[in-house]
């Protein structure tokens, strides 16, 4: 389908104030995406309160309004400017809950302004948890037991009938305001009466605990003619439990097999068409029981999200600018890959390497605030680490957190104290060391099978680890012998070790190691993120290094 030609104004809502939460990710998606409609030739309005951000440069929109993201100002901008449409998918929940309250005060009727990107309909159905429940049983998903309450005394009746723990949502909230698990009656009580000051529309889930199950979210993209792609498979280190934004995550997906992600794949799909998203990016979110395999949909993003942003780069696949082309007409077959130029977006990226994000936290900076995580995000930023392996990727991110970690060493288990020091309570309860934790419990003789029981954490992120620990030995082993073999450093930076983390390993400087490793020509290669496996020739790709024999970069030429 070609792009509509009966829209000549598009009103796009911005973020607004970067919090946590809802940060410059969606700056940058909603920059891409103003951008994409100016090219295609329609007249952007932007409304977005944030002066600071790349997306009220002047360049991004003909006409941006600084003003409140609220109600009020919403339709003095819709009366002035006449838009044509609404696209409300890209500034994260701000923009979403807003375009929700227009069309429910009958604005958009009023100046006849058409949603698009994502219609009320589709928003109620995965916003409004009542719905989503509804419509995932129409599409053959399972559910974690639930109620939807607007009283404390209906949450109570429900809990007992299902018993705690439970997990509270509010719904239509930000990175999670006002979730939390409850263990007891009284926290189950003061948890509920919290969400529902939270919630917008004072309704609250209450829902089966799925505490310690393991996490996946699907990025998931679909046009009107009914073509699908999943863009990314990511996987948290973190069990359920703990916000995505504030976990370790991974993409792919590493722990399930090849019929299992399958299954979930075709789920995703059934999903996102039950609820109606035709030109657009979702995220949704499975937990899976470890032992068991039971499968349950949580959450569905009918938006770009925080997680869009990072699939975007895991992939080289731009989800906003898709997502904005998709929402003015066009089918995801007719919009070309810029990377490959060859190949539609239709066509699935498909990635040989690994990603990790790590958040990164600021606790020092909010004393008030308790450092421990859950199901509200507390995280201020993340960082990215692309490798081969799982190993390597993890001690780039680590080392992007600019707190003078080199890698998952020896300076990060110092956070948790000393040799000998209690870890239990770091074990049981999610904080910002507790990967530290982890390396230090296997290290100090727990089994993975106890440390497994004790966080939940998938056996096979514990056996990563456990190589990262064997590598440390190996290298500590060097302290007295002076020289560094050349098939161990190699070994080493191909896991992921820094010079700095293998010269604290070995009683050198950092430039005594660099210096031993150049002269035998251990020396990076680059390797290329091009959305295809090197299927097709890569016009605009970007790279990450890594330690291996075959340099995939080349020199740039000018035309």
């Amino acid at each position: 389908m070609p792009k509509r030609t009966d829209l000549k104004k598009i009103l796009v809502i911005g973020s607004g104030p970067i919090v946590i939460g809802q940060a410059c990710e969606f700056d940058y998606s909603g920059t891409q995406g103003c951008r994409v409609l100016k090219a295609e030739g329609y007249e952007v309005v932007l409304l977005n309160s944030n002066p600071a951000t790349i997306m009220t440069d002047p360049d991004t929109a003909p006409r941006t309004y600084v003003e409140p993201i609220t109600l009020e100002a919403l339709e003095k901008i819709v009366a002035a400017e006449r838009p044509d449409a609404l696209l409300p998918t890209l500034g994260g929940q701000t923009a979403l809950n807003l375009a929700v309250a227009a069309h429910e005060a009958g604005i958009l009727r009023k100046y006849s302004v058409e949603m698009i990107g994502a219609d009320y309909a589709a928003i109620h159905r995965a916003e409004d948890r009542q719905e989503f429940k509804a419509a995932m049983k129409r599409a053959g998903a399972e559910v974690p037991r639930s109620a939807v309450v607007k009283t404390v005394a209906e949450a109570e009746k429900f809990a007992d009938e299902v018993g705690l723990p439970m997990a509270i949502r509010p719904s239509f909230t930000l990175g999670g305001t006002g979730a939390g698990f409850a263990y007891n009656r009284d926290e189950f009580a003061a948890a509920v009466a919290k969400g529902l000051e939270a919630s917008p529309i004072g309704e609250v889930l209450v829902e089966e605990s799925v505490l310690g199950w393991k996490e996946f979210e699907l990025e998931v993209m679909r046009d009107r003619a009914d073509n699908v792609v999943i863009v990314c498979s990511i996987e948290n280190f973190d069990p359920m439990g703990v916000h995505t934004g504030d976990s370790i995550t991974v993409a792919p997906i590493q722990t399930l097999t090849d019929p299992e992600y399958q299954a979930m794949r075709d789920e995703a799909l059934a999903i996102i068409r039950e609820i109606g998203v035709e030109t657009g990016g979702s995220n949704i979110q499975f937990a899976v029981h470890p032992q068991t395999g039971r499968r349950v949909a949580v959450e569905m993003n009918p938006r770009v999200s925080r997680s869009s942003a990072l699939a975007s780069k895991a992939t080289g696949f731009p989800i906003a600018k898709i997502a904005a082309k998709l929402a003015v007409g066009y089918t995801l077959d007719e919009i070309p890959n810029d990377i490959t130029r060859k190949t539609p977006a239709s066509f699935e990226p498909t990635i040989d390497y690994c990603v990790v994000k790590v958040p990164r936290f600021a606790f020092e900076k909010f004393p008030a605030a308790e450092p421990a995580l859950g199901l509200s995000m507390k995280s201020v930023g993340e960082t990215m680490g692309i490798g081969r392996t799982f190993r390597e990727a993890l001690g780039k991110a680590l080392r992007g957190l600019e707190n003078k970690i080199t890698g998952l060493d020896e300076r990060g288990e110092a956070l948790i104290g000393k040799p000998g020091t209690d870890l239990k309570p770091f074990l049981v309860r999610p904080g910002p060391e507790r990967i530290f934790a982890v390396k230090r419990a296997l290290k100090e003789g727990l089994s993975r099978e106890q440390v497994f029981e004790l966080t939940k954490i998938d056996p096979w992120f514990l056996d990563q680890i456990g190589q990262i620990i064997a590598m440390e030995s190996e290298l500590k082993k060097l302290r007295k012998a002076g020289a560094l073999p050349a098939e161990l450093l190699e070994r080493a930076k191909r896991d992921g070790f820094s010079d700095a983390q293998i010269a604290d390993l070995t009683g050198q400087t950092e430039g005594e190691v660099r210096t031993v490793r150049r002269s035998l020509g251990i020396n990076p290669a680059f390797k290329l993120v091009d959305t295809c496996a090197a299927e097709f020739e890569a016009y605009t790709p970007y790279y990450y290094s890594t330690y291996e024999s075959e340099d995939e970069s080349r020199a740039a030429t000018t035309t």
